[in-house]
């Protein structure tokens, strides 16, 4: 990777619970219901049949790890496949979430994230795993090493580098606005790296949000994100045009997490005044509503993303 991301800060908080994850993934959600029944074998199919789709794989690996029990029933899945890579990486995300939720232990975690590693190199996930734990609780030097292995197996790592960018924009979270700030660089930089037709180019779009959560919470912008002019400086609206714009001719209904980009793109169209932009993407996203950005700085997600929707549509 050059030129390499910069130094960066602390991690956030939890994310809303009034949201599957699974977005539109119904075999996930159907496999997720079967672990919390106690059977795991629906996710040894599921994740047999993802194969090396790591961007999917990484979005049912951590849904999944979220089931209160997968610990539980990863362990029993490699009791009776000891050499499982499938079942190894789940119980070491599900060691991860734990972790991070205060109940388990970090050490523990990293080593099973070393573990499933060790089965299958070629896979990203146990990687991502390990970053998901060090945004929260590393080094910056860390951090930048563990995103560099996993982007090293897969350059375009969706999830990857939305943690990073949410890291990164909380860098100098004291300094106010800043139109130069490294998020904005690095979301440029991995956008313009990323094939033509990567959902990577929403990237700068989600670098603009992230960095209003942090300027928000700071008291450097208005709690109202629509009144804060964060999305409407000269350099801001030419990146979210050419988000917009990508979407028109590159739109992607099989990847796995695009609702979480639809729905970056709807909050900037709305927060930037765009009613006809945000109409289509709102008649795309359906109900699909993510906690992200919707939530920011410190709002329920659900009410404001009803909100700006029965506007864009014309329906209040």
């Amino acid at each position: 990777m050059s030129p390499p991301p910069p130094s960066l800060g602390r991690g956030r908080g939890p994310a809303s619970r009034t949201f599957d994850e699974a977005l539109d993934d119904t075999e996930l959600a159907a496999a997720r219901t079967d672990l919390t029944r106690g059977r795991w074998q629906t996710a040894r199919a599921l994740l047999a049949r993802t194969g090396d789709d790591w961007d999917r794989r990484a979005h049912r690996v951590t849904v999944l790890a979220r089931e209160p029990h997968c610990a539980a029933r990863s362990r029993e899945w490699l009791l009776a496949e000891p050499g499982s890579a499938d079942a190894a990486v789940l119980l070491a995300l599900a060691l991860v979430r734990r972790t991070l939720r205060g109940r388990g232990k970090p050490a523990r975690a990293r080593e099973a994230c070393r573990r499933a590693a060790a089965l299958l190199p070629a896979d990203p996930t146990p990687w991502l795993g390990l970053l998901m734990l060090e945004r929260a609780l590393g080094t910056e030097d860390r951090v930048v090493r563990l995103f560099e292995e996993v982007r090293g197996r897969y350059a375009d790592h969706h999830h990857a580098h939305h943690l990073m960018v949410a890291r990164l924009a909380e860098r100098r979270a004291d300094a106010g606005p800043d139109p130069l700030h490294e998020v904005y660089d690095f979301a440029g930089w991995a956008a313009e790296q990323a094939p033509a037709d990567s959902p990577l180019a929403i990237l700068p779009v989600v670098a603009h949000a992230e960095r209003y959560r942090v300027l928000a919470a700071a008291g450097h912008a208005p709690p109202d994100p629509a009144a804060s002019g964060h999305w409407t400086g000269g350099r801001a609206g030419q990146v979210m045009k050419a988000a917009f714009d990508w979407w028109l001719e590159w739109e992607h209904d099989g990847h796995p997490r695009r609702l979480i980009d639809l729905n970056y793109l709807a909050h900037a169209m709305v927060c930037e005044g765009r009613g006809a932009e945000a109409a289509a993407l709102f008649q795309r996203i359906g109900d699909q509503v993510t906690p992200a950005p919707w939530s920011y700085p410190d709002r329920d997600p659900g009410t404001a993303f009803r909100a700006a929707r029965a506007g864009a549509l014309g329906t209040v």
